[in-house]
């Protein structure tokens, strides 16, 4: 019987099996923030030990940090005290740090692929649920607590069981107007927040061969919320495209080389999946979420229905009753107060582009508030190089700095309580973005409409299709 791709890398990066018990695997990259190391960094400190493989560890804030006046210092006690912890501990660690302000800080799920730190055939860790962004680019990559961030400083080592793993594919072509945000929440409806518990999912099949990275990282990092460990697809040409000449990337002959070994990172075609989903792009439409978890979606144009898949009566009478609304209701036209254009999902350069291609030539709605917020430094710079911000600025919108902002109340960037937001994020749980916010889940061009009409609307290139 074949290997999948997850169980080459896994094999790959195996140290050694403890009898009854996990397999100790080897990481190549971690990933660290403000809000997860501190309390690892004490520990290890508490020792008297420092980080084994400091330059296999990179380091960002992002969750903590204001998206206004970044020169300035961070007025919130307790978010300042993080940041500063991260700088202090990165340096006396000999980790790099990419600090507010510098070309390369950004949202960590966001800024990594954008250096190249990320690569192929890696093991990638971070204390965060939505590292499994980076499995976009075939990677075996998960979220790790504390004491599993403070393993990894010690020892660059994990204990892990292996876990079991599923297959998505989706053949044929997606219709105008439908994105990769589209695609993830389109499945997750379909199989529920529990469709692929514990499980690694691989996405097969035209409609991911054809996508770009950004937009398969969107839909790897929303793997999660499936109940998936992590998800992956597997490197071709695009990946290789995207890699090639970035920061902290192979360079010249050595790039060559790793692209050569890359290429053998697939799934072979007698591999055996525990389970197995299949799906029509065509079917896919514009999507929305009505509820309180992902799994609450529908396409933009439909009725909230009886019921949602994986959630009891009580939970989805419980989750309509948060968000205001009722069986039967139709939310296409349905008024909004807030925008977010962002978060580790969806803010990176092809969503900012999207967004600009549909409010091109239309003005900001009225009473609306938009935050449109940058993944990173880098997608900051690329909007202003390709006019993408003159464009924005045009149509009566403004741009904030990188960071974490809206997607969790972490930051200054909240929601009002009672307040209907389209956001592209990734949760949509009670109070995710402020306490008693009512968050609507979109891709970029929903949200575009909603930005523009202050309303539920169906994207403008979808309606023509039809």
């Amino acid at each position: 019987m074949g290997q999948t791709l997850f169980d080459k890398i896994w094999d790959s990066h195996r140290v050694m099996r403890i009898p009854d018990g996990p397999d100790v695997l080897y990481i190549d990259r971690h990933l660290i923030h403000e809000v997860t190391s501190p309390q690892a960094f004490n520990s290890l400190k508490d020792k008297g030990m420092k980080v084994f493989r400091p330059d296999r560890t990179f380091a960002t804030c992002d969750h903590n940090t204001p998206t206004l006046h970044q020169d300035r210092p961070i007025e919130d006690p307790a978010s300042a005290a993080a940041v500063a912890a991260l700088a202090e501990n990165t340096a006396a660690n000999g980790i790099r740090y990419f600090p507010l302000g510098d070309p390369g800080n950004g949202i960590v799920h966001v800024m990594g692929p954008e250096q190249g730190i990320i690569l192929c055939g890696q093991t990638v860790v971070c204390g965060d649920s939505h590292t499994a962004t980076h499995g976009a680019f075939g990677n075996i990559a998960f979220g790790i607590g504390t004491s599993e961030v403070e393993m990894v400083f010690a020892t660059q080592c994990l204990m892990q069981a292996k876990p079991k793993q599923a297959r998505i594919t989706v053949d044929g072509r997606l219709r105008p107007g439908v994105t990769p945000k589209d695609v993830i929440l389109y499945i997750i409806s379909r199989l529920g927040t529990g469709g692929c518990t514990g499980c690694f999912v691989e996405y097969s099949g035209e409609v991911f061969r054809n996508m770009s990275m950004e937009g398969r990282m969107t839909v790897c990092n929303m793997s999660i919320e499936m109940g998936a460990k992590g998800g992956l697809v597997a490197p071709d040409g695009t990946t290789f495209g995207y890699i090639r000449g970035r920061r902290f990337a192979p360079q010249a002959g050595e790039f060559e080389e790793c692209v050569a070994k890359w290429k053998l990172l697939h799934t072979d075609e007698d591999a055996v999946f525990d389970k197995e989903y299949r799906f029509d792009a065509a079917d896919i439409p514009p999507m929305i979420t009505y509820g309180t978890n992902p799994g609450m979606g529908m396409p933009v144009y439909a009725e909230i229905p009886d019921s949602a898949v994986g959630c009891d009566e009580a939970g989805f009478g419980k989750a309509l009753s948060y968000m205001g609304f009722g069986k039967g209701l139709r939310l296409e036209g349905f008024p909004i107060d807030y925008v977010f254009l962002g978060s580790c999902t969806n803010g990176r350069i092809e969503d900012f582009r999207a967004f600009a291609s549909a409010v091109k030539g239309r003005r900001k709605a009225e009473g609306v508030t938009v935050w449109l917020v940058p993944g990173s430094k880098e997608v900051e710079r690329m909007i202003e190089e390709e006019g993408i911000g003159d464009v924005l600025r045009t149509a009566g919108f403004e741009l904030r700095q990188p960071g974490c902002s809206a997607c969790l109340a972490m930051n200054a960037d909240k929601i009002p309580e009672g307040k209907y937001a389209v956001s592209t994020s990734n949760r949509n749980f009670e109070g995710r973005q402020g306490y008693g916010a009512r968050t609507i889940l979109a891709g970029p061009l929903v949200a575009a409409e909603a930005a523009v009409t202050g309303r539920i609307s169906v994207p403008l290139s979808y309606s023509a299709s039809i």
